[in-house]
């Protein structure tokens, strides 16, 4: 593997679950920061119901204003017709849509079965086809469930699978909980790789129990070569009680790099990106990378 895609997803997962409201200058200049950090793909706000997740409330207002750099996509996420209607009045780039492979999670999350949710998918994905909006999917508790505990794997490729049929063109493959060990990533992959093309396939992991890291240089040996992370390891999910943010976008970058592996981003720049989250946020994340000492190992 010589180079990777990362989806920087702080600007939506990364404060959806923030108790502190962040103004929407401030989002704005965070996002300019990972723009110039070198993001080409940054998950930039949420059109989902303001009663839900109070911190996206401003979507609407906030994506007309992103200064878009060429060549840089700022999706957004939508859970419903309404929000995909929404979604192309502001001239959404791409959006992403989701569901779990857990009907508990799926009912406790967005008060639908995975069948129900399937078909708004699909109708959200007909009407981002008739406006040349590219769609990416994203499947939760793919490697456990907070409310069901373990999860088939064969349901997680049947449901990526599916999601590529309705028109994702990639599918980010979720451990939400932050739950999963190498060992369950080849479990996931490999029945997810016998049904869908590897170029597909995204992961994302949230970092909980520490093991994000290792759960990534695992995908590597699959050729996976997209992975959601978030500046400063900020995020968590409302619905999933307990779920630390994602993988630190600076301990990703500084893996990838330490490997000779490309990612066209600037560690140094996306530190300044976090620490200007931190200073917004008024707490330390949790990224390793960010507070730790220059590398002694550096030329």
């Amino acid at each position: 593997m010589k180079r990777v895609q990362i989806v920087e997803v702080g600007p939506r997962d990364g404060l959806q679950n923030e108790d502190h409201l962040v103004p929407i200058e401030d989002k704005l200049r965070f996002i300019q920061l990972l723009t110039d950090a070198g993001f080409k793909r940054i998950e930039a706000t949420s059109f989902v119901h303001p009663k839900w997740v109070p911190q996206m409330a401003d979507a609407k207002d906030l994506y007309p204003q992103i200064p878009k750099l060429d060549g840089v996509i700022y999706s957004a996420l939508v859970p419903n017709v309404r929000g995909m209607e929404t979604a192309i009045e502001v001239g959404v780039q791409e959006i992403a849509v989701f569901t779990s492979v857990s009907e508990t999670f799926n009912q406790k999350n967005i008060n639908m079965s995975i069948d129900e949710s399937l078909q708004v998918i699909e109708s959200v994905i007909e009407l981002a086809k008739q406006e040349n909006i590219p769609t990416r999917g994203y499947l939760s508790t793919c490697f456990g469930c907070p409310y069901e505990g373990h999860i088939d794997e064969v349901i997680v490729a049947e449901l990526t699978a599916k999601l590529i049929d309705l028109g994702c063109f990639e599918v980010s493959v979720s451990d939400t909980i932050g739950v999963a060990t190498p060992g369950d990533v080849d479990r996931v992959l490999k029945a997810v790789l016998s049904q869908s093309n590897v170029e597909q396939v995204a992961l994302h992991f949230h970092d909980t129990r520490g093991t994000a890291l290792a759960n990534i240089m695992q995908a590597l040996n699959y050729d996976i070569a997209v992975f959601d992370s978030s500046a400063g390891g900020a995020g968590g999910c409302p619905f999933a009680p307990g779920a630390a943010g994602n993988v630190a976008s600076e301990d990703l970058i500084y893996l990838f790099d330490g490997m000779g592996i490309e990612t066209g981003i600037s560690l140094e720049k996306l530190k300044e990106a976090s620490l200007f989250l931190e200073s917004v946020l008024e707490k330390t994340l949790t990224s390793r990378v960010l507070h730790s000492p220059e590398s002694p190992l550096k030329s």
